[in-house]
Order: C-alpha cells, then sequence, then structure tokens
C-alpha cells in the first residue's frame, strides 16, 4: 500500500480527508476484514465454548427454515 498523495483541505487549510484510489481503498478494506475476522477468532477462543462442526451448524439452520 503507498502512502496517500492527496488531501482534501477545509477553508483553514487543515486536512479534512485523504483521497486514495480504489486499488487501494478495496486493499485497506479487505485488512480491515482480515483483522477483524482474527479479532473474533481470539474472541472465540477466549471465551472457552465448544465450537460447532459447520456441516452440523449448516444443518441445523436448514431444519431452523424448514421449520418456518
Amino acid at each position: 500500500m503507498t502512502l496517500p498523495k492527496q488531501f482534501l483541505t477545509d477553508e483553514n487549510g487543515e486536512k479534512i480527508a485523504v483521497v486514495v484510489s480504489i486499488k487501494e481503498y478495496e486493499e485497506m478494506l479487505e485488512e480491515l476484514e482480515d483483522a477483524e475476522a482474527l479479532r473474533e477468532y481470539h474472541e472465540a477462543k477466549a471465551s472457552g465454548e465448544v465450537g460447532v462442526p459447520f456441516d452440523e451448524a449448516m444443518g441445523r439452520i436448514e431444519r431452523q427454515r424448514n421449520r418456518k
């Protein structure tokens, strides 16, 4: 990722926004999503709760949907 090259300023010359390319923006979003997933993983591990296998979780979801 490159450093921002353009800023928007207010009437006092204070920087109020950054202009980045779409590619850089998408890269930042992806990095944020990865960081959020990692944070959620650590929270889940620290909770001590026992996980549910994916196939079992999907089965439960499908059964709940079919009841409606």
